[in-house]
């Protein structure tokens, strides 16, 4: 018994008083699985030490992690002579530093810790050319965005950042498809932008391949734009004119068109190209310019001179909705007041009892379906009151033509009554009770 308590002791951990490196000869009985075999002292007081060293490092590491420990040869502790705080020292150690872990050293083949050296490398954003269904999403915002602001330099510029790819060719196409069912003023803002990307973003054989797809498209496009024939032709004529289109377009086509759209367009542009040639037709100007970029005189001048605007025709005809089809077409909402104006002026000018009711029907049509916004309608009106001092010279009985034309407006129920009581009445005025039936005479001065 004393001699297997002896052998328990020296099993353990503590190290014997005296020399630790005091190793002892003689054989040391354990016992494995019940059995007992002999074992080298001295190798089991190594192995011992070695397991203490490992054990006090590890529990170590977190906190001197910065100290460099390491162990030797013959399984002492070895300190480096880095110091802790030396950054070389937190620099070439591996171990963690945020105290947590079995203090192992970090693993290396992350792909983080390996630092590729490349030179002379150029590192380029790929873009994906666009396909047709992509293409339409992303081009036709660019396109009707265009209709808005009309800088065409902004839409090359976006376009160059695309990768078109063969899509190229239908950007011509869009554009025109999408200007056939907008304004005049857009179909303008088109061909300019036809022949900004022309050279830019474009090539002279995009365009004519656009040209010669939209031709073939036409029986389609008449469905919803009825007038395409004819918009098309003038935008083959005007692409012709800005040399973005060549000449020999139209003629390729003698003698080979069987579709009788295809056969309208071409004729238009025909008859548009030989008319500048033999008339000096502009081409140029062919869509005319949004009431917006026209000035004022130019405005007044067309309000004045339009064949149905100037109300000749609309006397003859009384057709309302041409008339409102007509003032549309001007797109100038912002000067629709012109127009009130132009309409009282001449009923007090015609002094006929027909006149004044078919102006008064005309306004209130275009009030109800709001072509003319009671803002323009209530400034031609006070533009009328403002002028009744000139006018009642050269019409005497104005102002009692004023006074009947607005309150009949007013129980037609297109002018508020504020409106109505801002009509001038007549100036000083007296009755002769003798020989004149009662008339209205201006008092002289």
């Amino acid at each position: 018994m004393l001699s297997s308590s002896t052998e328990a002791g020296n099993l353990s951990d503590s190290f014997p008083s005296g020399d630790e490196d005091n190793t002892f000869t003689g054989n040391v009985n354990n016992e494995i699985n019940g059995n007992w075999i002999s074992a080298p002292t001295g190798s089991i007081h190594e192995a011992r030490l070695k397991a203490k060293v490992k054990r006090r490092l590890r529990k170590n590491s977190s906190r001197d992690s910065g100290r460099g420990d390491s162990l030797s040869d013959n399984g002492e502790s070895v300190r480096s002579a880095i110091p802790p705080t030396s950054p070389k020292g937190k620099l070439l150690n591996r171990k963690s530093r945020m105290g947590k872990g079995r203090g192992l050293p970090k693993k290396a083949h992350s792909p983080s810790n390996f630092v590729f050296l490349q030179e002379n490398c150029v590192y380029e954003t790929v873009v994906l050319p666009l396909d047709e269904e992509t293409f339409e999403k992303t081009v036709t915002p660019i396109v009707q965005e265009y209709f808005e602001h009309g800088d065409a330099n902004e839409v090359a510029e976006l376009l160059a950042e695309l990768n078109l790819g063969s899509m190229r060719g239908d950007v011509p196409m869009l554009a025109v498809s999408l200007a056939l069912e907008a304004k005049a003023s857009h179909r303008e803002l088109t061909s300019r932008l036809l022949s900004e990307l022309c050279g830019r973003v474009l090539k002279a054989t995009d365009v004519e391949a656009s040209f010669h797809k939209l031709l073939k498209e036409l029986p389609d496009l008449v469905l919803d734009t009825p007038g395409a024939p004819q918009m098309l032709g003038q935008f083959i004529a005007r692409a012709v004119a800005d040399d973005i289109l060549p000449k020999s377009f139209i003629d390729g086509y003698k003698g080979r068109v069987d579709c009788e759209y295809a056969r309208a367009a071409l004729d238009r542009a025909a008859v548009l190209l030989r008319m500048s040639r033999w008339t000096g037709l502009r081409i140029d100007s062919l869509w005319g310019s949004g009431g917006g970029q026209r000035p004022v005189n130019q405005l007044i001048k067309e309000a004045r001179t339009h064949p149905f605007i100037a109300y000749g025709e609309y006397l003859l005809s009384g057709d309302t909705v041409e008339a409102e089809r007509c003032l549309r077409e001007l797109e100038v909402p912002h000067f629709h007041h012109e127009f009130v104006y132009e309409a009282v002026i001449m009923v007090l000018e015609s002094k006929g009892e027909r006149t004044l009711q078919m102006i008064l029907q005309l306004l209130k049509s275009l009030c109800a379906s709001t072509v003319i916004t009671v803002d323009q309608l209530r400034r031609g009106f006070e533009r009328v009151y403002l002028d009744m001092a000139d006018l009642s010279i050269d019409v005497p009985c104005a102002y009692s033509l004023l006074e009947q034309f607005v309150e009949q407006s007013f129980n037609a129920g297109f002018i508020d009554k504020k409106l109505r009581d801002l009509c001038p009445c007549r100036g000083r005025k007296r009755f002769i009770s003798e020989g004149d039936g009662g008339r209205l005479k201006l008092e002289g001065y």
